[in-house]
């Protein structure tokens, strides 16, 4: 019985009383092994024989994991740890001590990294460091039960027995260094002198003897030097003597110390290294710090070398050392002779048909092994074409049946485009040199794309691009804010065989509307499919199907089922049937639409029964500081605790619950526990999640290590009053629209009617705001889209719309508090901030209560967002993409709401309060006019 994270001493308490008189139950005595674990149990027992533990993730050892790590690239050091955990090793050693890096630091980000991978988390850790800071640090983030590489007595008694309470308080095992306040030991003698000290020492204070490592050092041989002749053949009979001598303990050690004096000759070091270990391992050693993908094997080493090896680590003849160094020099140079007594493993999915390989790189994302596989495929193929065309294409279409079939996420899709683009960029030279780029390779058609005029918005339509594109699809894809001149233009020169256009915008509706009246006026036939935020069926079936008639429109809801819905429309056995049952379902929603009736309240009415605020017994809140404010940096690392990821997670098309990974931290066993609470049937799509949320927080650290200025806000506090739904804030009208559906309360709202009306006496405020987190990210983005990276293209975008309602939720925490001052003793936490358990509102321009884009326009005039980098579109979308804007109204009774349906006469009223035409208008409110 006890408890985790979320519990209390009460929760301890009540179990104290629920359990007070039962008979606890009591376990069997579990054999007096040592007993390890990550996500996995390890049990280093005399039935285990050698353990390994990998060395490579060792800064000290590996100039490669240490350039990594200097470089940030935590995901390439990761690889190197699944590489050895692939390659066999039981247990990771972990070393971040370097004179140039933050050791505790680097150790937590690495371990916290590891705990995020189940196929590397699954082995227990060896944490290493001679800073017992750093020791600690990786204690206190690591899941399991690890080693502590090392503790020794060094500096006397006292500091040792300190480290090992420490260690065992944490659950861990320790290795103890054979090392003492006279230093090192370096004979048989002094190794087992300091070990059956530690021992005493240790058993005598609590420590379990089974949860002892002894390393008696493993120190080189064949240096030149006489006394370290014997090194070898000591250490062996130290492992011999403490398996005999100290009941329960363990022996390790750093085997690749053996050999140093033969660096940069590998072949002969891991001779050294098996001879080595044989001898050591019939002693008794338990495990050792080796290189788990080391290939030479005791039993095929050449009898020759093996003498000769086995002269020096055993120390048999006077001259084995001069014999051996004599025999390296002989075959430093032949790589033959090595090649033939040296079996290279690797991954074991690169020992598969170069067709296959491709295959697999494609469905993993993996470009590591692009150039030499297709140097090697283009040694089979007679045309580079054919390596597209066959083996490419094999794995693309692979990537889109798993897709389909909800086994691959598209965080992965997207990884597998760029890899799919990177493959045909190596072969291009060799494509065009051929002169046959497009002859013999055949697509499964071509799709043109277009983000219509007015509308910047592109994401949905970069992934739809993505997804077709991997189901072998050829995709044309025209940009964003695409005139229907320029649709129509490119549909007669590049033939496709379906369009597809988005939108995000209300307005983008009547521009789909009018691409399709031109299609028909053109004399196309080909399919239209409509998709993005603001479309729907019923819209789709009601104004776009009718305006063409030549051809199939189709509504398309989601990303993932376009290639479903483009392979029903080009499969000949499929299209008509499939046609003919979209028409009639579209019939049926005219029909019933057409049935339906919306009851509306008249204008008059609905202005009757506004909400009513007493004004007579409420005093407006004065702002601390009124007029125009300008915050020309916001940093990232303020913004960041204020992201909805429930929605970032929504844009990757993963379910809502995954953003529950944010609340885990970078908390190792945390995070598995997190892993583990799902079915299976969600475990690789959290896994994936998890890995979406760490690329998204390694580019946002990316950011914040930059002082990056992407985010900037402007917003003013002003006198305001209320006239027939009209908010007018200094001076300037901002007419708003009422609810008219007939509703229970009797009550209809406008944003109106939490502002003080002019007749009122009082004086009132208001604010409005734009703010992005896009300013001068467009290069970026745009270096990304030129290097053919979708994936981090989508990231950062995906990212800057998170920063960019992060920062409005921020924003509008400041005004309250400070700016304006209502809310100045405010303490939320931020799920209530995102439950709206403030007071006042910030409704958004777009958002349900305030559908018209065109107030934009008032806003950027008002407020010259310019100067902060934002301009608008001619449907008044604000350019970043990663924008918003809004107004701020601060009455305790102020909330949000939709305003739904309207009829023609508020629709006239309003573009009268507009100052615009009402055709001119309605474009802006198509949604809330269906009828």
């Amino acid at each position: 019985i006890g408890g985790c994270c979320g519990t209390t001493p009460a929760h301890i308490a009540q179990y104290v009383d629920l359990v007070k008189d039962k008979t606890p139950h009591r376990p069997s005595p579990r054999p007096r092994h040592l007993y390890l674990a990550g996500l996995e149990e390890l049990v280093v027992s005399p039935e285990t024989n050698f353990v390994v533990i990998g060395e490579r993730c060792n800064v000290a050892g590996s100039r490669k994991f240490l350039r990594l790590i200097r470089e940030k690239n935590y995901e390439e050091a990761l690889n190197i740890a699944r590489k050895q955990v692939e390659d066999g090793a039981q247990i990771l050693d972990i070393n971040m001590d370097d004179a140039l890096l933050d050791s505790q630091q680097e150790m937590i980000n690495f371990l916290n990294l590891l705990a995020s991978d189940p196929d590397v988390a699954k082995v227990p850790l060896m944490i290493d460091s001679s800073k017992w800071e750093v020791l600690e640090a990786g204690l206190k983030c690591t899941q399991g039960k690890s080693i502590v590489n090392s503790i020794s007595l060094k500096n006397g008694e006292a500091e040792f027995l300190k480290a090992a309470k420490k260690i065992q308080a944490y659950g861990a095992a320790a290795v103890v260094m054979a090392f003492d306040e006279k230093g090192q030991a370096d004979s048989f003698e002094r190794r087992i002198e300091i070990c059956e000290r530690a021992y005493r020492l240790l058993t005598h204070n609590g420590f379990k003897p089974e949860d002892i490592v002894f390393d008696p050092n493993v120190l080189a041989i064949a240096t030149g030097m006489e006394e370290h002749c014997n090194y070898a053949v000591d250490f062996i009979e130290a492992v011999k003597w403490i398996k005999a001598n100290l009941p329960y303990a363990k022996v390790s050690g750093g085997i690749s110390n053996l050999s140093f004096a033969f660096r940069g000759n590998n072949y002969i070091r891991e001779t050294m290294h098996s001879v080595f270990l044989y001898h050591a391992v019939k002693a008794g050693l338990d495990m050792g710090i080796v290189n788990p993908a080391q290939s030479v094997i005791y039993e095929e080493i050449p009898e020759e070398v093996k003498t000769l090896v086995e002269d020096v680590v055993l120390n048999r003849r006077d001259d084995a050392v001069e014999r051996l160094m004599e025999f390296a020099e002989k075959i430093k140079n032949e790589k033959t002779n090595e090649t033939e007594t040296k079996t290279i493993k690797t991954e074991e999915w690169r020992t598969l048909p170069v067709d296959e390989r491709l295959v697999h790189a494609l469905v993993k994302g993996i470009d590591t092994y692009l150039e030499q596989d297709l140097a090697e495929a283009l040694t089979l193929y007679p045309r580079a074409i054919d390596i597209i065309d066959k083996p490419l294409m094999t794995g693309m279409n692979k990537v889109g049946e798993l897709f389909g079939a909800g086994k691959m996420f598209l965080p992965q899709v997207v990884k597998t485009a760029r890899t799919m683009k990177k493959a045909v960029s190596i072969l291009q030279p060799t494509i065009e040199a051929e002169k046959t780029s497009d002859e013999g390779f055949q697509k499964a058609g071509k799709i043109l794309l277009a983000t219509v005029k007015g509308d910047v918005h592109d994401i949905g339509k970069n992934i739809v691009s993505i997804i077709l594109s991997c189901n072998n699809y050829e995709i044309i894809d025209l940009g964003v804010m695409v005139s229907p001149e320029k649709i129509i233009e490119a549909v007669r020169h590049e033939q496709p065989d379906i369009v597809g256009l988005s939108g995000l915008i209300t307005p983008s509706l009547e521009e789909m509307s009018i691409v399709a009246e031109e299609m028909e006026k053109a004399g196309f036939h080909i399919p239209l499919l409509i998709g993005g935020a603001t479309t729907s069926k019923l819209h789709t079936a009601l104004k776009i199907a009718p305006k063409y008639e030549n051809g199939a429109v189709v509504y398309v809801k989601d990303a993932s089922q376009s290639p479903a819905t483009v392979a029903n429309l080009l499969n000949p056995a499929t299209k008509n049937e499939y046609i003919e049952q979209i028409r009639n379902e579209y019939s049926a929603l005219q029909k019933d639409y057409t049935e339906q009736t919306t009851e509306l309240v008249s204008l008059k009415e609905a202005r009757e029964k506004a909400f009513r605020i007493d004004w007579d017994n409420f005093t407006p809140y004065v702002p601390q500081t009124p007029g125009k404010t300008v915050l020309p940096v916001i940093k990232v690392e303020d913004i960041v605790p204020y992201i909805n990821w429930k929605f970032f997670f929504h844009s990757w098309k993963l379910p809502a619950k995954f953003a529950t990974i944010t609340n885990i931290g970078m908390c190792g066993h945390c995070r598995a526990q997190w892993l583990a609470s799902f079915k299976d049937d969600d475990i690789e799509k959290a896994l994936e999640a998890s890995r979406l949320y760490d690329d998204a927080m390694v580019l946002i650290r990316k950011f914040i290590d930059q002082d990056a200025e992407y985010i900037k806000a402007v917003f003013g506090l002003y006198e305001a009053y209320s006239e027939n739904d009209t908010v007018f804030i200094n001076g300037k009208a901002f007419p708003f629209l009422r609810q008219q559906r007939k509703n229970d309360k009797n009550e209809y709202l406008c944003l109106s009617d939490f502002v003080a009306p002019r007749t009122s006496g009082k004086k009132d405020y208001a604010g409005i705001f734009a703010l992005t987190a896009g300013a001068g990210t467009e290069y970026l983005l745009q270096k990304y889209q030129k290097q053919g990276d979708e994936y981090s293209a989508l990231l950062m975008k995906s990212v800057l719309d998170r920063l960019a309602e992060a920062a409005a939720e921020w924003l509008h925490e400041k005004i309250r508090k400070t700016y304006w001052g209502y809310a100045f003793d405010e303490k939320l936490t931020i799920p209530e901030l995102f439950a709206g358990k403030y007071q006042g509102i910030r409704p958004a321009v777009g958002y349900p209560s305030i559908p018209d884009q065109s107030i934009n326009f008032l806003l950027h005039d008002m407020l010259s967002s310019n100067e902060i980098g934002i301009s608008l579109t001619e449907n008044g979308v604000m350019y970043p993409n990663a924008s918003v804007s809004g107004f701020l109204f601060s009455h305790p009774q102020s909330r949000y709401f939709a305003v739904g349906p309207i009829s023609n006469e508020q629709l006239e009223d309003y573009a009268r309060r507009r100052g615009m035409q009402v055709n001119e208008i309605r474009k802006f409110l198509l949604k809330n006019l269906m009828k």
